[in-house]
């Protein structure tokens, strides 16, 4: 019999290999893990945690204009740049050691250094070698970048959290929901923010309602919508970025930030040592997440299964570890219902189908949906409206798909979620008393159809 090193041999210090590292090492594995990087990975480190604390922090400057509207008398409000970063890497590096704890609690070695594949049960370290019965990848993504003259003078998703100070004017190419959060986030700080993007509406895939009314909204908050535009080329004079896109037209300003996708991180990692296959550079696994190498197995944002959605890589990885040390064979991983909020402002929160997605799958649909003002800004000057949408099925009654735009879109679909998840009908959600006044309560009394 084979004596190897460890049982399980991790890849990657993001979510999804912290979660299955710690459980297995619970299930009686002896493990290890490596990460070149911070522990964390990209939600901890560059992702949804610092932006949502940005996001916490630039929605104050509304909120002081909102006071003043309902009589409080407020003194000049200024930001502090440096003390905004400073408290939020603390807590970023605060999160990073809780990391680092877990596995030591956990028993799980901690291995610093960029690991690559020897062979299909070996992994090299900074020129160490271990050996392991299973090895999971959980590398992660890493953004794309655009492939055109100038494209050096952007940044990314990874770099926006290191500026020195608030840029005056910046540009997002892209318009999925990293390049709408941070045009939301710098846009209520005071940054003149432009959005530029191929097509006609933004989040491609989403709900076609969601889509049109959220564009509507960041334009009313002073987004300037660049829709049918692609850059061309970007100069950089003095101070000042110069980018021409396909219409001959210009934009000129401090910062131009790209998210144009995110890509599998899976540069240097040997994949062919060991036979793995991949796919437009994602690994493919199967519905255990075992790779084309029988006892490599890969999670999160670098399979080709990718919601790039920390929860699901959360979920993954747990499964990878109950499968092969709990012998939880007959367990299935559903990828149905999962729910996502992007935090623009306002916030937009999914969960299940969207109207068009239904009709595809050959429902026959029955949409409920409200628009409304908000009772917070009855007494604002703000325009900003709640968007609520139920897609049910007309046939059965049953909850296909929850879409709202509202402040706290994402703190209210969680609950939602549940009953999508479910297949709750709508008269349940009907029968279930309102909390009132809350714009949640419109859900469960929102009575507006077409077919």
């Amino acid at each position: 019999m084979v004596q190897y090193d460890y049982d399980l041999f991790v890849i990657g210090g993001g979510s999804g290999g912290i979660r299955s590292a710690r459980w297995a090492s619970q299930l009686g594995a002896k493990v290890a893990l490596c990460e070149k990087d911070r522990l964390g990975g990209t939600c901890v480190i560059r992702g949804c945690i610092p932006k949502k604390l940005m996001v916490y922090g630039a929605s104050f400057k509304k909120d002081f204009e909102y006071a003043k509207d309902y009589g409080w008398n407020l003194d000049s409000i200024n930001l502090d740049w440096e003390k905004f970063n400073s408290v939020r890497n603390k807590e970023i590096n605060r999160l990073e050691s809780i990391y680092s704890n877990i596995l030591k609690k956990n028993n799980v070695d901690y291995i610093s250094g960029h690991g690559s594949l020897k062979d299909s049960h070996t992994v090299e370290v900074e020129g160490k070698k271990y050996s392991a019965k299973y090895i999971l990848i959980a590398v992660g993504g890493w953004p794309s970048e655009l492939s055109i003259k100038g494209a050096e003078h952007c940044i990314t998703s990874n770099e926006i959290f290191n500026l020195d100070k608030q840029p005056q004017s910046l540009l997002l190419v892209g318009a999925g929901y990293i390049s709408l959060e941070f045009a939301s986030i710098f846009n209520s700080l005071g940054t003149n923010v432009s959005i530029m993007f191929r097509k006609n509406l933004i989040l491609s895939g989403f709900d076609i309602d969601i889509r049109k009314r959220l564009q509507n909204e960041l334009a009313l908050q002073g987004i300037q919508i660049l829709s049918n535009r692609t850059p061309v080329s970007i100069e950089k004079q003095e101070q000042k970025l110069i980018l021409k896109d396909d219409k001959k037209q210009v934009w000129e300003g401090d910062l131009i930030l790209t998210a144009v996708g995110r890509k599998a991180n899976i540069k240097g990692l040997n994949l062919s040592s060991a036979k793995i296959q991949t796919e437009q550079d994602q690994i493919i696994v199967n519905n255990k997440f075992q790779t084309s190498c029988p006892n490599i197995y890969a999670v999160g944002d670098c399979i080709n299964q990718a919601y790039q959605l920390t929860p699901v890589a959360l979920h993954q990885g747990m499964f990878v570890s109950e499968y092969l040390f709990n012998k939880s064979n007959d367990k299935k991983f559903s990828y149905d219902n999962v729910p996502s909020a992007i935090f623009t402002k306002p916030e937009t929160a999914v969960v299940g189908l969207s109207e068009e997605q239904a009709i595809e799958k050959g429902y026959k649909v029955k949409v409920y949906e409200s628009s409304f003002r908000p009772l917070k800004l009855t007494l604002t000057q703000s325009k900003q409206k709640t968007y609520m949408k139920w897609v049910v099925c007309k046939k059965t009654d049953t909850l296909l798909g929850c879409h709202i735009i509202d402040e706290n879109a994402g703190e209210i679909l969680q609950g939602f979620a549940v009953a999508v998840k479910n297949k709750l009908k709508k008269f349940e959600i009907d029968q279930t008393i309102g909390i009132h006044p809350t714009c949640a309560e419109e859900l469960v009394t929102m009575r507006t159809t077409r077919d």
